[in-house]
């Protein structure tokens, strides 16, 4: 009697978990996204600042690694939906 829930769940929750990773994977890169978007107007006002080269080094580098956090949850949301 407890082999049938057993069975079950070994069969039902793989299905459910994997599109749920997948999911997770692609709303944590629409988030780094959006925080890479964030600070793109206060990169261009520091370009056009004489005195902002600081602040748009920072807001480059920030750009950066968002947008590359980003990208890499998007390839790793592909690649468990690939298996």
């Amino acid at each position: 009697m407890l082999a049938l829930p057993k069975r079950l769940f070994e069969h039902v929750f793989p299905r459910i978990v994997r599109p749920l990773h997948i999911l997770w994977n692609q709303i944590i890169g629409f988030f780094f996204l959006v925080l890479a978007a964030v600070p793109i107007p206060s990169a261009v006002r520091s370009y056009r600042d004489p005195n902002g080269f600081p602040r748009l080094a920072m807001s480059v580098v920030f750009i950066t690694i968002m947008a590359a956090f980003a990208i890499s949850s998007f390839l790793r949301a592909r690649k468990i939906a690939r298996t």
